[in-house]
């Protein structure tokens, strides 16, 4: 399956964040969406993500005077993404490598998606019951 697929069938809505929002504003806004990443857009390219996780590491550094920093600050600026055409297998061992949760789809620099391990987890649990069923369905029939 490729990252075009998943994307049909969870859609293309990503929220995203202002490099210049402060952390709490950050923190209001993953809280809002009910989301663990927001990818941080700057005219209309993407320039960061930032995480849950980026938001407690710096907290425990800093503490809490990081609340008014902007997220420019805290965010991570070596995105990993990826485009519509790759694979979902291929981005699995893409995020198992790297240790990211989420991971923006770009085209030509603009942000068309996100796709996050739960949602490659999910893709790849539907695509083994479907070959399990298929299986059983061979067996069933040459009984």
């Amino acid at each position: 399956m490729r990252i075009s697929d998943l994307l049909r069938n969870k859609g293309s809505n990503v929220s995203t964040a202002n490099p210049k929002m402060t952390v709490a504003e950050l923190i209001a806004a993953l809280a809002e969406h009910n989301v663990g990443a927001l990818v941080v857009v700057e005219d209309g390219r993407v320039i960061g993500i930032v995480s849950e996780r980026d938001v407690v590491r710096k907290l425990h550094r800093s503490g809490a005077a990081v609340l008014k920093a902007p997220v420019s600050a805290i965010m991570t600026t070596d995105v990993v993404s990826c485009v519509p055409t790759d694979h979902v297998d291929s981005l699995a061992e893409i995020m198992t490598e790297r240790r990211v949760r989420h991971m923006p789809v770009v085209v030509d620099g603009r942000l068309t998606g996100i796709v996050s391990i739960g949602d490659v987890v999910k893709s790849r649990i539907s695509e083994l019951e479907s070959d399990r069923e298929q299986l059983e369905t061979y067996i069933a029939g040459g009984r």
